[in-house]
């Protein structure tokens, strides 16, 4: 049998649960920004993310549908495209990281744990949070140097 046109990997299963277990881990990936899972699953999924971020990142009603039709949850679509992808808006691709973990238990199974590379990455959410955090320290420190002037 020739191997040309064939893309993607079967996992074992039929077309319907393949495209359901896909599906489900794509909308958890987005949901938790990291899953662990086999090898072959987590190779399978990355490139399928990287395709979902470019739909978010074009921020077109048509690419908002694109979105809708792989992931489960409306959450999972919204978190794409008000989180992740401003997140992702400078980065030009490599959205996932695949890290190698020991082989599973049961079945002695290769696993994998598949996650974003947002470490250097700020999203819009995490931006504000740090600015207040170190803002405290400073108006803190003056207030302090304030009340010892007028005591002194």
């Amino acid at each position: 049998m020739h191997r040309h046109g064939y893309q993607g990997r079967k996992l074992q299963l039929a077309a319907g649960p393949r495209r359901a277990l896909i599906r489900g881990q794509l909308t958890s990936l987005v949901l938790h920004e990291a899953i662990t899972t086999t090898e072959a699953k987590a190779k399978e999924m990355a490139p399928r993310f990287e395709r979902l971020v470019t739909h978010a990142k074009k921020g077109t009603l048509a690419g908002g549908r694109m979105l809708r039709k792989d992931l489960l949850t409306e959450n999972a679509t919204q978190k794409m495209l008000l989180e992740l992808a401003p997140a992702f808006a400078e980065r030009q691709g490599g959205y996932t990281r695949i890290i190698k973990l020991e082989n599973r238990r049961g079945d002695n199974a290769p696993m994998a744990r598949l996650s974003l590379v947002l470490d250097d990455v700020k999203t819009p959410a995490e931006a504000p949070k740090k600015a207040v955090k170190a803002a405290k320290p400073e108006v803190l420190t003056a207030e302090v140097k304030e009340t010892a002037e007028v005591t002194a």
